[in-house]
């Protein structure tokens, strides 16, 4: 079990003011970071403690050394959250947290005993469907210009070289995890999957999100909400609601 400064250090808590019944546990996308979830924090009732997860190498933790594979992440990450299985957790991934959140799932069941309630994917493929890419290793205009394909981005933002030096390093960094991990096998987990995509998401489709289910043998639901990549921030209220009717009969399992 990890130390309570390194659970601190791994995640953004937002403490309810009871017990709580269940916990959320967000992991946010390649270049993303902690603040981007930020209006889930309190979204979810008093029942519910969100945390999301804080990467190395920006905002608070800048001075942290990134980590070099999915692997060591999920390693990481997994350690740091099981003081918080003490109550029903449900994992929510977006597009490289997705990839990420199967992992810690997978390690919690098989290495710990800890059974989720949930896991919930966003908008990245399932693991045995992935196809390797190389974008970490392009330069800079071409990470730049990925994300203004997958938006999420204010553009104007994009073309100031400080947000460019203070986003990228970031960026290559979890692209790096991203572009380097699977195809893996299929290996089932024990907990519903949930998979979310919006239905102009540039980089995958429902067809492809579909393919959790072969990962899902203990229940599967895919969601298709209108927008891009990025459908969570314009379909916030929606995706709120959902969750929290999952979560509510999470915490009283």
């Amino acid at each position: 079990m990890t130390s309570g400064m390194d659970s601190d250090t791994w995640f953004r808590r937002y403490s309810t003011t009871a017990t709580p019944r269940s916990r959320l546990v967000v992991l946010p996308h390649a270049g993303g970071s902690a603040s981007f979830f930020h209006p889930w924090g309190r979204a979810f009732g008093g029942d519910t403690e969100v945390l999301v997860a804080k990467y190395p190498g920006r905002q608070e933790r800048l001075a942290d050394p990134f980590v070099g594979s999915m692997d060591m992440l999920a390693d990481q990450v997994t350690a740091a959250l099981l003081p918080f299985a003490d109550v029903p957790l449900t994992l929510f991934g977006h597009s490289m947290g997705a990839s990420l959140a199967y992992e810690v799932v997978r390690r919690l069941e098989r290495r710990h005993a800890v059974r989720p309630a949930a896991l919930h994917v966003s908008s990245r493929e399932a693991p045995h469907r992935l196809t390797r890419r190389a974008l970490y290793q392009e330069e800079d205009s071409a990470l730049i210009a990925e994300l203004r394909r997958l938006g999420g981005t204010d553009s104007a933002l994009l073309d100031d070289p400080d947000v460019q030096e203070f986003v990228l390093p970031a960026l290559r960094a979890d692209l790096t995890i991203v572009d380097c991990y699977g195809p893996r096998p299929a290996t089932p987990v024990s907990c519903p999957v949930h998979a979310w995509v919006g239905d102009a998401d540039p980089s995958t489709s429902a067809w492809e999100m579909n393919a959790w289910a072969d990962v899902a043998p203990c229940g599967f639901q895919l969601r298709v909400l209108p927008g891009g990549h990025f459908y969570l921030v314009e379909q916030h209220d929606a995706v709120v609601r959902a969750l929290s009717a999952q979560l509510v009969a999470a915490g009283f399992e």
